[in-house]
Order: structure tokens, then sequence, then C-alpha cells
């Protein structure tokens, strides 16, 4: 099936669909878009659209076969192919990310870290090596980075973005509570911790909830 662009919305949607469908591949051989939005909540109009937007095998009646949706999901999400990534910033958040095993599922691999503090560099956390930041225009060069984590403060976060750009970066993870900067055709992805639990703080203190 030819590649359709989607909405940023449904693709944050299509890896918990592909997450579900791993977990009952051995159970059933036909599911149907409405029993995957049943059992996660979701609405059944808008699961067989984002299913639609990536596969084009469903099937009133009988759905869709669960495996070939399945390897349609992770062909489109890019589950079999492999990328390198750099994570800078070594702290607790940067630890635990280079800790995480479920990358590999959608083949990213984080060859290395960097970090100012001296304590930090030259150790390995979790098989990976912290450097200074010194070296990463050579290791983006050596393992053609193009994508870059980051997990500094914010006060850093805007040079340690103009550095991975200046080496090639053409995509970056953001942890850092704060907006990057980029040029054209630089894809910046932000996950504001701060954002998310000002949002639930707000609805867990509104009246309505009480």
């Amino acid at each position: 099936m030819e590649q359709k662009n989607v909405s940023l919305q449904t693709l944050r949607r299509l890896p918990v669909y592909l997450h579900y469908l791993r977990t009952v591949q051995d159970q059933c051989v036909n599911i149907s878009a409405t029993a995957i939005a049943d059992k996660l909540g979701l609405n059944d109009v808008q699961v067989r659209k984002d299913l639609a937007s990536v596969s084009g095998s469903g099937r009133p009646k009988t759905g869709y076969k669960t495996l070939e949706l399945l390897q349609q999901l992770e062909d489109y999400l890019g589950c079999g192919s492999s990328s390198t990534t750099v994570l800078i910033g070594a702290g607790n958040l940067g630890k635990a990310l280079m800790a995480y095993s479920g990358f590999d599922d959608y083949g990213l691999e984080i060859v290395a870290a960097f970090d100012k503090n001296p304590a930090l560099i030259g150790e390995e956390i979790s098989g990976k090596p912290v450097y200074p930041m010194e070296k990463l225009g050579e290791v983006c060069k050596k393992h053609n980075i193009l994508v870059g984590i980051v997990t500094v403060p914010a006060s850093v976060a805007q040079d340690v973005c103009d550095v991975l750009v200046a080496h090639g970066v053409r995509a970056i993870w953001n942890f850092a509570p704060t907006i990057l900067r980029v040029p054209e055709g630089v894809q910046v992805e932000n996950e504001n911790l701060a954002s998310s639990l000002a949002v639930l703080s707000q609805h867990w203190r509104s009246p309505r909830n009480k």
C-alpha cells in the first residue's frame, strides 16, 4: 500500500495499536477496529480512520488479518529499520532513557551520551559510553547521527540544540522544558514533563473532580 501522510494525532496513536496487536497476535487470526477501540477505550470511528491511513486490508465483518495489520504498522513506523542517536545530558533522566529497552522495538539505538560532568565522562551507563561535548562532532560523523536526544537543563538546551544541528542532526527529541529554535528542515519533538504535569494538576484540582 502506498504510504500516506498522517496527522500528528494519528501518528501518536499508531504505536498504541501496535503494542496491543503484539499482545494478541497469537490469540486471534482476525481483528476489527471496533474490537481494538473497545479494548483501548477509544472511538471506533477514529481507530478505523487511523488504521486506514496505513492499511487498506480491512474488510467488513471480518476486519483485519491480525498479523498482516501488525506488519503494516511495523513497516509504517520503521520498526524494521535501524537508526542511531546520541543523548546529551547523562543525568537521572538521561540515564533512565539509556536503560530503556523499548527503543529497540523501533530500531533506535543510543550509541553514546555526552555530558560536562567530569565524574561521568569516561564512564559507561547501560553499556553506553559517556563523552565530553568536544567529541560530539567525531561521534556524529562516525555513526552518521541524524537524531539527537536532549535531556539538559532549559538554560543550556538551545546551545546544545545548535551544536547538534551544526553536526548534521535533523531530528531532535527534546526533554528540556523550553522551546527550541531550529532551522527549516529540522524536526523537534518536545516531551515537556512540566506541561503534562500542569495539565494533570488542573484536572485533579478541578472542583468537578472532587
